[in-house]
């Protein structure tokens, strides 16, 4: 029963860790492209996801398990905005799915609370889907337009700083 949930939850944490990973190479190059909406987003959701690993790690520990921190892919040096945001929004959507069944296995297994972890986690990817869907439709309405008022935005922001702010930088 605890270890079909552990190598679940496990799997998770290594899907987890892949996102943490791949949204912070992606917020790293938003961020040196200008596009400091696009960059802070991809950074948010990627410390979303390190605290769904704690989660997950926490529950591992609690069923006497070992928390396997290995990531379930490599990062994919993306390095245009859409194409960034089509793999980061088809990720969340399989976590969603892998999550959703997951529960359901927990649940055959007799463990409620980590059914209930990964049903939260469903709620989370979703919405992580659902905010890279809208970047997307955004970039698709609105094309390179989008992203040039994103890199104007950020360059307003630095041009207006005090000389001793831009120093430090």
């Amino acid at each position: 029963m605890k270890e079909k949930s552990i190598e679940l939850l496990n799997k998770a944490v290594a899907d987890e860790l892949t996102a943490v990973h791949q949204y912070m190479f992606f917020h790293f190059h938003c961020s040196d492209m200008g596009y400091l909406p696009l960059s802070n987003l991809f950074k948010r959701i990627a410390i979303e996801e390190m605290l769904h690993t704690e989660r997950l790690a926490e529950r591992i520990l609690f069923l006497k398990g070992e928390v396997e921190m290995i990531p379930s892919g490599p990062v994919k040096k993306i390095h245009d905005p859409k194409e960034m945001l089509l793999l980061a929004a088809k990720m969340e959507n399989e976590s969603a799915l892998n999550y959703n069944l997951w529960a359901n296995e927990c649940a055959k297994n007799a463990d409620s609370a980590s059914k209930k972890i990964f049903e939260a986690l469903v709620e989370d990817e979703e919405r992580h889907f659902d905010q890279f869907d809208t970047e997307t439709e955004n970039l698709r309405k609105f094309g390179d337009n989008y992203l040039a008022l994103q890199s104007i935005e950020n360059s307003k922001a630095i041009s207006s700083q005090p000389l001793t702010s831009q120093q430090n930088q």
